[in-house]
């Protein structure tokens, strides 16, 4: 009697209610507005990466009636590496001495020591240790090819690019921090610095570029008599590759610093005040408060403008191409410039090979920093 009382109800239970092609589209209303940009997004960004993946692996040539496209492999890559392009990319070698070893062994030595830390730590994972391994190779192997090329040798565009991003943004940050923290006092007229410190950021890279270029001509320039004066009338800075770097760092650095500043200086001003006015009656120094209160606090900021400046400063091109044209020969090509360059002589797979080397060596830099620099912030903001 229970069971046909239970098949009863069950039968008598309505069906669910059938939605029909209004009820769908209600119900995934957020979908589908999220579906254009989502299009455009693969349109834009992951095909582009796609078909310049392929160009890497294929030879562009002009035809009779239009072009033809050979697959060569890794052929691109081994050029570039191990061929007729390895002087571009990695430059010229020269054996080490008592002061590149010193260098390479503490390096090695440094490596060694963080991989204990991570294996003793008792936070062992695999895909962390995968990370790791990525970074450090990727380290030791560009530190290999600094000391082998800067100290005896001659850089290519992979070295000059990393002294740009590294010499560069350090500079800028510390240029940037600097500035926030003197605005940050209460000086008069602060807010014309404000201001006049801005207004690099406004001006396009190429109006930079030409302004550096004409404040640098030390016979027809603004400054020739100055020049002159100090004895430098006759130097051509474009001819001496050190020089020809300096001059596009200064030019990079007077265009970036704005930004490190601004978003410092807004930081600053974050500050909880309660903590400095107590410090300052405690008898705290300008360095203790900078030290244990100033910087846990806009550390996290500070590592994401310096993140955000990394992967702009792996991308520079206007300045080394207008001030030098990456010269004197290549001494201040960076490896955006290379693969414009090979992409303008018509070398697609060329071009395309630099652009993923430089996608690569940007993509475990940026990911390494904010991963490792990223967890220290996190840490001192907690």
């Amino acid at each position: 009697m229970p069971q046909t009382q239970t098949a009863a109800i069950s039968r008598t239970e309505p069906a669910p209610p059938k939605f029909g092609l209004a009820e769908w589209i209600d119900q995934q209303t957020g979908k589908l507005f999220v579906l254009p940009a989502v299009i455009i997004l693969l349109a834009f960004a992951i095909f582009p990466l796609l078909i310049s993946a392929y160009l890497s692996l294929i030879k562009f040539k002009l035809a009779t009636g239009g072009f033809s496209l050979n697959y060569v492999g890794l052929r691109n890559f081994k050029k570039l590496f191990y061929g007729s392009q390895q002087y571009h990319l990695l430059g010229t070698f020269d054996a080490f001495g008592i002061f590149e070893w010193t260098v390479f062994a503490a390096a090695l030595a440094l490596v060694a020591y963080w991989f204990f830390r991570f294996f003793t730590g008792g936070y062992f994972n695999i895909p962390g240790f995968i990370g790791r391994l990525i970074t450090a190779s990727l380290f030791i192997a560009l530190l290999w090819l600094t000391l082998a090329t800067v100290f005896g040798g001659h850089p290519g565009s992979l070295v000059v690019t990393l002294f740009y991003v590294t010499v560069g943004v350090s500079l800028q940050f510390g240029i940037g921090l600097g500035l926030a923290l003197l605005c940050g006092q209460a000086i008069r007229g602060r807010n014309a610095f404000r201001i006049i410190f801005f207004i690099p950021l406004m001006v396009t890279p190429v109006g930079i570029a030409y302004m550096f270029r004409m404040l640098a001509d030390m016979q027809r320039g603004p400054l020739a008599n100055i020049w002159q004066w100090f004895g430098l009338g006759e130097f051509s800075w474009a001819a001496d590759p050190w020089s020809a770097r300096m001059v596009v760092l200064t030019g990079d650095t007077w265009q970036w610093v704005p930004f490190m500043f601004i978003v410092l200086l807004a930081a600053v001003e974050n500050m909880p005040r309660d903590q400095l006015e107590a410090a300052k009656i405690d008898g705290a120094g300008s360095w203790q408060i900078f030290r244990d209160i100033t910087w846990p606090s806009i550390a996290p900021v500070a590592a994401t403008i310096v993140l955000i400046r990394l992967i702009e400063a792996f991308k520079i091109i206007d300045l080394p191409n207008v001030l030098t044209n990456g010269g004197p020969g290549i001494a201040t090509e960076s490896l955006t410039l290379h693969s414009f360059i090979a992409w303008r002589t018509q070398d697609l797979g060329g071009s395309a090979a630099v652009g993923y080397t430089l996608l690569f060596v940007s993509t475990v830099t940026c990911v390494s920093f904010f991963n490792f620099i990223g967890q220290k912030t996190r840490k001192t903001e907690a």
